[in-house]
């Protein structure tokens, strides 16, 4: 079997010899703290003698000192004494010791009967004489759950008390005596309990087979607070009494449920209704039953042969169960999270949820005979008892800390880890003392060289504060040493320092081990070190990895300006140990608190330029940062900064050079954009439009800045070669900013008129000179790369349509020698010069369509003419354009008049050209001859219907007499003015005044809703 764990929870606190004053061997134990100096010990022998003893729970430990074993018995001995003893009975063996703390009495179980003791024993034994043949006694227990434990006082006062079938023959013989009358200890229950609730001592007693629930009272005593230390007078009130088991030879109550323990099993009673079940059934071969009240747990432990189950008050078992090393246990106690269990000279101790064995204490050989252990049923429960037959012990559970600590100086982490978390689930110790105990391992295995799992016990505690780890990475006195806490631990590593001299150390370490181990000397050194020695340059590469690790998940946290500054900067001193330019420069671009002052020389001597560069930005020193992108720009053809994601060489050199220019232009860009320094901007405009013009225009028309930049003076400040620079900024200014200043609007169309008349020279010299497709090719590619993607000329022929705030002559003028014709019709068109926009458009570009609607525009049949006789004399030795003459007739021929066509066209037409359009004309023109009659004769009817109309409404009478009222103000009539609205409604002259003459008193406005008479002419 293997041995269990080394741990230590238990020290030895006291020890006494009994064989000096008790010849006789111990039979039962029980153990209570009375004070924090003081325990008492009740020792019962099989003579019937009870002895108390005294220790002191605070005394200093003497487990540090095994060197001295002489010394340590002295003081063993020397921390027990014996107070007093006396005799109970008549020299029967005392079976049971229960120690009533609340009122400073003691309950024996001797020879079948019950005695009551004063705590001190100062008083005489009393005898409770009623009670014979008392095998097994118990006291109730109550959990925190009030729905598991009924109030057997209550119960029983809802009965019927006088028939009670629980009642017994003895109390009907008191009833007739006199109820209520004390007599031989016993009070009758019928006389108390209408008028009492159920104390705090409440017993089962056990009888051959009768169960037997008893409450102790105790005469005089009023509260819990009195004691009775003059006398012992106490008598019993018999609350139940159920039918039992024979042979019942353990017993446990706990709540409403009784569990009795013989040698043929487990049983389970109701103390409310009586009934009985079956928990367990023991094999013919099995050590004896016994049962432990685990009150921690609320919970009962079953010994069967060396298993111990555990059972909540239903019987039913939970969890797991233990499983004791030695076979069946003499007597079982509980300490804390533990059970601790004792048979044969030694004591094992148990953890209650792992079931592991946790440490073994030997108090005794071989054959020392039946053991007793006992623990404090009520109270903090820091002691254990121990009583062989002629000697006690005491052991005390060590402190939380001292647990821990041990486990540390042994390098047993897992375990400390564990028994940590243990702790703080029992409520032992806190959440930040167990995120303590994980820094403490985090420090003493980073000094044990194994640096990644110290850095995950560094993230498992909440309270470790990223300063901690400054000293391990910049050396003292620096910007941040007065942040490091001091003394803050277990003085169980050595103090702070580099991780360099850490490792140094670590390895020294590991060469004094190796060779203490070929002298034979055991050593605390991990095993994997001492097989395979790590190499320096290894285990500070992983240090600093996982201090990285660490410092990266402190920036997620709520941390001090100070620390949150020692953090980013010592983290970009990792970073550039490491040579991770990645996250040196996502660091520096992202927001940040690193102090520059720290950095700068360090970054700038390494040659990380392009960091240095983005830490400058992200502290806003724009004019340090573009200065950086501007040197790199120049020179990364020359090696001084090379991008990591470019250093492949199957890469062309040259498009390396134009990605890092780039690069270093948008980056240059990002600044700018949101920069309203303006002599900054256009300082460092030219060399950023040089590399990519885009990026220029972004910087100019950024919407990120604040103020915006002056427009005279960035138009005055861009390089006039950069002429799509200007113009992208000037059609942002007109169109995004609605600028109208009509210089800008000016200035706009004229450089897009030269860049159009470039383009078009430049078109029809490539194709006059008949160049091939490899001058093509390179005219698609420059159309590529111009930041407009729309042409020129389509640029300028819709801003010349759309904006009218710009210099019409003066645009005109420069492109008057070009034949830019169709912007020369715009501006013609601008300046109202009719005659030469049709000229340009039928003749020039010849677009028939485009002059008919331009025509229609106009609106005058005198337009059409004058197109027509275009079409017909073109001048300068063109030939008649018949086709779009016969077009245009046909298209508006009605509007021309036929005379003005016949004299405009040319004997040399062919007549079949014109003839059906010549005849259609006449047609139309006769038709709109003949709808103009009609409209004519309809006005006049219409003109007549109405005069008829009004002729009507004049001629129209109205009769007035003395009954006759004012439609708006209801007044008479009589002899007044009055005037009425066409809707026949009459009102009083004053009324009138005061409506007006198109208003009537209905609200009706005639000047808006016309009212319609019918007529002969108008039907509706």
């Amino acid at each position: 079997m293997p041995e269990p764990r080394t741990r230590t929870v238990l020290e030895h606190l006291a020890q006494f010899d009994l064989s000096s004053h008790s010849g006789s061997p111990t039979r039962s134990l029980a153990i209570s703290t009375v004070s924090d100096s003081q325990t008492f010990i009740y020792v019962g022998t099989l003579s019937g003698t009870l002895i108390l003893l005294s220790t002191n729970p605070e005394n200093p430990s003497t487990s540090t000192t095994p060197e001295k074993p002489l010394k340590v018995a002295t003081f063993l001995q020397q921390n027990v004494s014996l107070l007093r003893s006396v005799l109970v009975g008549d020299d029967s063996p005392v079976d049971r010791i229960l120690f009533l703390g609340e009122i400073g009495k003691v309950l024996l179980l001797s020879g079948g009967a019950l005695f009551l003791v004063d705590s001190l024993l100062l008083q005489p034994v009393r005898r409770l004489s009623f009670f014979k043949g008392v095998s097994v006694i118990t006291r109730r227990f109550r959990s925190s759950n009030q729905a598991e434990s009924t109030n057997l006082t209550e119960n029983s006062a809802n009965t019927n008390a006088s028939s009670s079938e629980y009642t017994s023959t003895s109390q009907r013989i008191l009833q007739r005596l006199g109820g209520g009358i004390r007599a031989n200890g016993l009070r009758d229950k019928e006389s108390e309990l209408n008028h009492r609730t159920e104390g705090d001592f409440v017993f089962a007693v056990v009888i051959g087979k009768r169960l037997i629930l008893v409450e102790l009272v105790l005469d005089g005593i009023v509260s819990k607070s009195d004691r009775d230390l003059d006398g012992v007078n106490g008598s019993f009130v018999v609350l139940k009494e159920i039918q039992c088991l024979d042979g019942v030879m353990t017993m446990v109550w706990l709540d409403n449920s009784i569990i009795v323990g013989t040698v043929n099993g487990y049983s389970l009673f109701s103390c409310v209704t009586g009934q009985s079940g079956i928990i367990f059934t023991l094999p013919d071969v099995s050590s004896l039953p016994q049962l432990k009240l685990l009150w921690r747990d609320w919970k009962v432990l079953l010994l069967v042969d060396n298993v111990g189950v555990l059972v909540n008050t239903h019987g039913q078992p939970v969890g797991g169960s233990l499983v004791f090393r030695r076979g069946g246990p003499d007597s079982i106690g509980e300490i804390s999270s533990y059970v601790g269990v004792v048979k044969d000279g030694n004591m094992e101790l148990y953890h209650k949820k792992s079931g592991g064995c946790i440490q073994k204490v030997t108090f005794g050989g071989e054959g020392v005979g039946p053991c007793i252990v006992a623990n404090e049923e009520v109270g903090g429960g820091k002691l254990l008892a121990v009583a062989t037959p002629n000697k006690v012990l005491c052991f005390r559970k060590l402190s939380s800390e001292d647990q821990l600590k041990d486990l540390l100086r042994k390098k047993s982490f897992k375990e400390a880890i564990t028994l940590a978390e243990e702790l703080e689930y029992d409520g032992e110790i806190s959440k930040d003392m167990l995120s303590f105990v994980h820094a403490q391992v985090g420090f003493l295995l980073l000094f044990d060289l194994r640096f990644e799992e110290a850095v995950n016990h560094f993230l498992h505690s909440e309270t470790m504060q990223p300063s901690e780890v400054f000293p391990f990475i910049m050396r003292d006195p620096n910007r941040w040493s007065l942040l490091v806490p001091r003394n803050r631990y277990w003085g169980l590593h050595p103090p702070p320092k580099p991780l360099e001299d850490v490792v140094d150390d670590g390895l020294m370490a590991i060469q004094r081990a190796t060779f203490l181990i070929k002298a034979g000397v055991e050593t605390l050194i991990d095993d994997g070190f001492l097989s395979n020695p790590p190499s320096r340059a290894d285990l500070l590469e992983s240090a600093i990895k996982n201090i990285t690790r660490y410092l990266e998940n402190c920036r997620v946290k709520e941390l001090a300006l100070p620390v949150r500054e020692g953090v980013d900067t010592l983290l970009m001193y990792l970073y550039r140990a490491l040579n991770r330019v990645n996250d040196m420069e996502k660091l520096a671009s992202s927001a940040n608190s690193c102090i520059v002052e720290e950095l700068e020389t360090l970054l700038d001597e390494t040659g990380h330029l392009r960091t240095l560069a983005f830490l400058y930005a992200s502290k806003g020193m724009s004019s340090k940062a573009l200065a950086i992108w501007r040197i790199l720009a120049r020179n990364y053809s020359s090696g001084l900064w090379k991008d990591p994601n470019m250093e492949n060489g199957s890469q062309d050199s040259n498009n390396n050079i134009i990605s890092g220019k780039e690069i270093a232009a948008t980056e240059a860009s990002k600044i700018l954009e949101e920069s309203s320094d303006q002599e900054l901007i256009l300082q460092h405009l030219g060399w950023v439009a040089d590399i990519n013009q885009a990026l220029a225009v972004q910087v100019l028309t950024s919407e990120k800045r604040a103020n915006q930049l002056s427009p005279d003076e960035v138009v005055a400040a861009i390089d006039p070669r950069k002429v799509e620079i200007l113009q992208r900024y000037i059609q942002w200014l007109i169109e995004d900013q609605d600028c109208d200043d009509t210089r800008f609007h000016t200035l706009y169309s004229l450089s897009l008129a030269k860049s159009a008349i470039e383009a078009f020279e430049a078109q029809n010299t490539h194709q006059n000179a008949d160049v091939g497709k490899a001058d093509d090719t390179e005219i698609s590619a420059n159309r590529m790369n111009s930041i407009f993607e729309s042409p020129v000329r389509e640029r300028l022929q819709r801003f010349l349509q759309s904006s009218d705030l710009y210099d019409s002559e003066e645009v005109l003028d420069l492109i008057e020698g070009s034949e830019l014709w169709l912007e020369k019709a715009i501006l013609y068109r601008k300046l109202g010069q009719e005659a030469s926009v049709l000229q340009i458009l039928a003749l020039k570009l010849e677009d028939s369509e485009a002059a008919e609607q331009y025509c229609a525009e106009i609106g005058r049949p005198d337009a059409y003419m004058q197109l027509l006789d275009m079409y017909l004399d073109p001048q300068d030795g063109k030939e008649p354009m018949f086709k779009a003459a016969v077009r245009l007739l046909h298209n508006h021929g009605e509007s021309l008049d036929p005379l003005q066509v016949l004299e405009k066209l040319s004997p040399d037409m062919p007549l079949q050209l014109a003839s059906e359009t010549i005849l259609r004309m006449f047609r139309a023109r006769l038709h709109h001859h003949r709808q103009g009659q009609i409209v004519h004769n309809l006005s006049l009817a219409v003109d007549v219907d109405a005069k008829l109309a009004r002729l009507e409404e004049r001629s129209r009478h109205v009769q007035i007499n003395d009954e006759s009222l004012c439609d708006s103000c209801h007044a008479r009539l009589g002899t007044k003015l009055f005037a009425m609205y066409p809707d026949d409604t009459v009102v009083c002259y004053k009324c009138f005044r005061r409506q007006g003459e198109s208003t009537s008193v209905t609200g009706r406005n005639f000047k808006q809703d016309v009212l319609i008479k019918l007529g002969w002419l108008v039907t509706q």
